[in-house]
This record gives structure tokens, sequence and C-alpha cells, in this order.
């Protein structure tokens, strides 16, 4: 696809499956719950946090859902654990431990991205579902405003637009002029639409409704990767 760099003011990047590679991470993640798992000789860690990713997963598809507490609510009752519990454990697993692995699964030329992008004076600004401080950076990113569902000011989980909604007003950008870069139709794409932004998607197949790209560097990023200086064939 083409874009026209020169209408755009705000670049909006989701972060889990759009900065790095979440199939990588995922695999990496696993061989240490096995791991710990034999240690401890016992599955309940994988079983709970399955069932944590799942219930998160349906709270999206619920608007009005409180998901800041039943997202720990539901999958203690199915674990027999307290929600305190189930916090930890998922901060632990979900949060901390991956963040060492994040660096070698960023995807390739995310920098020389985010550099041209600065050198066009464009703002970039994170959009998440997940606390995402920590793993930018681990990535070696740098993002201003970074907003994420968990946040107590948002408390909600895409594709509702809150989260996008709030940098819009953060920024002073009008809708029409940011652009959301996402791996996910039925959430980053959505949520976009909703809020009357441009959506980008990186995905292997095209779409009938939203613009996607396969990698950073794709034709439509070059005038931002020249700009950073880098060497980058199309």
């Amino acid at each position: 696809m083409s874009l026209e760099w020169n209408a755009i003011d705000l670049v909006v990047f989701d972060v889990d499956g759009t900065l790095y590679d979440q199939k990588r991470l995922r695999l990496a993640m696993l061989g240490l719950l096995l791991a710990a798992s034999w240690r401890a000789r016992s599955l309940d860690t994988l079983r709970t946090l399955r069932t944590f990713r799942h219930v998160r997963e349906a709270l999206g598809e619920q608007p009005d859902a409180d998901f800041m507490r039943l997202q720990y609510a539901q999958t203690a009752s199915r674990h027999n654990k307290t929600e305190d519990e189930v916090r930890l454990l998922t901060t632990d697993w979900l949060e901390q431990r991956p963040l060492p692995l994040l660096a070698r699964c960023r995807y390739p030329h995310l920098d020389a991205l985010f550099a041209g992008l600065r050198a066009a004076g464009k703002q970039i600004a994170v959009f998440s579902d997940y606390p995402a401080q920590g793993k930018l950076a681990a990535l070696g990113l740098q993002a201003e405003p970074i907003v994420c569902a968990t946040d107590a000011r948002i408390a909600r989980l895409k594709p509702d637009p809150k989260g996008l909604l709030a940098i819009l007003r953060e920024t002073g950008v009008p809708a029409q002029r940011a652009l959301m870069i996402g791996d996910r139709f039925d959430r980053d794409a959505l949520a976009a639409s909703r809020a009357g932004v441009r959506a980008l998607i990186r995905a292997r197949k095209p779409h009938p409704q939203f613009a996607t790209f396969r990698a950073y560097d794709d034709v439509v990023f070059q005038p931002m990767l020249r700009l950073s200086g880098a060497r980058v064939a199309a």
C-alpha cells in the first residue's frame, strides 16, 4: 500500500505481536514454563496462565466488563487460587520474565523506522492492552505517551478505543492525522476505526477493509526509512 506521510502527525503502535515476534517469544517462554513445571512436578502455572489469557480475550468482547478485576477473579475461581495469587503469577510470567528475551524477538528495521519518523517530525505513541513501559525499554524503543488498558484512567481492553482517544487528547492530534499500527484486525484495527483513526496492520494476507503490511522494510515505510539514513532495500 501507499501512504501519504505528509498527512500523518502521530503514529500509534501496538506492542505485543507488532513490535516483536510474539510466536518466537511464546516459544521461548514455553521452554521456561515447562522447565519450571518439571521442577515443581505440576502443570498448574501453565494451566493458570492459559486460562488467564482466555479470560482476557473473552473480556475484550464485553465492553462494559470490569476486566481489571474480573481477569483475576475468573481465573482464580477456575484454579482454586486467590485473586492476589493470580495477580502475582501473571505479573511474574507475563510481564517480568519475558523482558530479557524481548530484544532478540524485536522485528527488524524498527529502530530505523522510529528514527525516520522522528526525523520527519512525527510523534510516536503506544497503545497496548498490557503494561508496556518495561517492554519498550527492553526493546530499545521510545514512545510518548504510552497508554495501556491497565492504566486506571483507561481500564478498557481493545477494541474499546478509550486508550487511543486518550492519546489523541494528550497529543492534541486530530484523529484524521493519526495512524494506528498493530497486528490484529479484531483489536487494533477495530479500535482505530471506532476512534476515527486509519489503521495499518501487520498481516500475511491483504484485508478487504484495512491496509496491511508484511515487514518494516515494506514500500510503505521506505520514505521514513530513508530519512533515518539507514540503507534498507524494499
